[in-house]
């Protein structure tokens, strides 16, 4: 077994915060769904689908063989996570800062532009590369064999989150705008839990050891 079912719950969560975290994916997406219509929300969802399995890729493919080669590196990019995962905390908690849902004006694109311009935006993401880089080291194990193979799980795992997120935001989006512009208690709520969140995902990649092979 590549994973326990705790484990793949984790990461699932870690999954979840990501793509809940007001960044520039969601207010894309807000923006081009309140001003073109959902449709071209999901045209930029495909584009933002084959940003992550670009950035998995590349993760899977480095990770495995940085993991294999240097025994050191795994302690390096975990502690290198947890401070990044702190940084996002603070984000999320910190006073001050635009909506997150405060649509953008955008100009009516064609479906091609829209596709490219939804990959563009998660390729160019840094929190999706560090997301990559700095969380799948501390699920992947070494002892088990098959590191590419867990890493494409965890990448699906990440990728179906992600997707089924944000389709119902896209779908919702002048709902949910709305309602999150007129109830500011829920957002500072939603910030603080995400902002705990985060925290507890960065306790856990500083405290947690890899088992021995």
């Amino acid at each position: 077994m590549l994973f326990s079912a705790q484990e793949l719950l984790i990461f699932a969560l870690a999954a979840l915060v990501l793509v809940l975290t007001p960044g520039p994916n969601m207010v894309y997406f807000v923006s081009r769904s309140l001003t073109q219509g959902p449709r071209a929300g999901l045209i930029s969802l495909a584009g933002v689908v084959l940003g992550f399995v670009v950035h998995l890729l590349a993760a899977a493919l480095g990770l495995t063989a940085l993991l294999a080669t240097v025994p050191l590196a795994f302690d390096a990019i975990r502690y290198a996570g947890a401070a990044y995962l702190l940084w996002m905390a603070w984000q999320a908690v910190k006073p001050g800062g635009a909506a997150p849902f405060e649509a953008r004006n955008l100009p009516h694109d064609g479906p091609r532009t829209l596709f490219l311009m939804g990959f563009m935006t998660n390729l160019l993401n840094p929190k999706i590369a560090m997301f990559y880089l700095s969380f799948f080291p501390q699920f992947l194990h070494p002892e088990r064999g098959e590191l590419l193979l867990q890493s494409l799980t965890l990448g699906s795992v990440q990728i179906s989150t992600s997707a089924a997120v944000n389709t119902l935001l896209i779908l919702c989006a002048a709902r949910v705008a709305l309602f999150l512009n007129r109830n500011a208690a829920w957002m500072r709520a939603q910030r603080y839990f995400m902002g705990t969140v985060l925290g507890l995902l960065a306790l856990k990649l500083l405290t947690e050891k890899k088992a021995a092979a």
